[in-house]
């Protein structure tokens, strides 16, 4: 499974934002300075994420995005889902009917062993991004990243939120 690289981007994204100080926003052109990306395709990404409610915008010079609700209650699955949509991941197309060899009026009750285990494995991974929100990741940004540079950082978006 390969994921879009707006997903990335809207998690790193999401991090950045839950820097913000209450009733800031930070803009689009902003952002993809920060991380080195084309504005027009960032774009994309963040309307997804205020389409899925898990960011807000506001228009004009002060302008930009902000998360819609505490770090606490947004999932890394909730900005996945809303990037790449909710369907699963795997999907069935039965191929096991075309089997030559299957007796005439045979039918298969269920789903077959690997659409299981898909399915399975699906759920597993959401359940693992489920269980990640953006609290525990700033949490882990903190420990991990220079703490001149996290301040450095944080300057200078502070520097270009409205």
């Amino acid at each position: 499974m390969i994921l879009k690289s707006q997903v990335e981007w809207a998690l790193h994204c999401c991090a950045i934002l839950a820097g913000l100080p209450e009733g800031r926003y930070l803009s689009t052109k902003a952002l993809a300075e920060f991380h080195g990306l084309p504005k027009e395709y960032l774009s994309k990404a963040l309307q997804s994420l205020s389409q899925a409610k898990l960011v807000e915008s506001t228009l004009g010079p002060s302008g930009g995005y902000r998360l819609a609700r505490p770090t606490a209650e947004i999932t890394f699955l909730d900005v996945v889902e809303a990037v790449e949509g909710k369907e699963r991941t795997f999907a069935c197309s039965n191929i096991r009917a075309n089997n030559p060899c299957r007796p005439e009026g045979y039918c298969e009750a269920g789903p077959c062993a690997v659409a299981r285990v898909m399915w399975d494995a699906d759920e597993a991974w959401r359940a693992k991004l489920r269980s990640v929100s953006l609290a525990a990741l700033v949490q882990t940004l903190e420990q991990e990243i220079p703490t001149t540079l996290w301040q450095s950082s944080f300057q200078w978006v502070l520097k270009r939120a409205g």
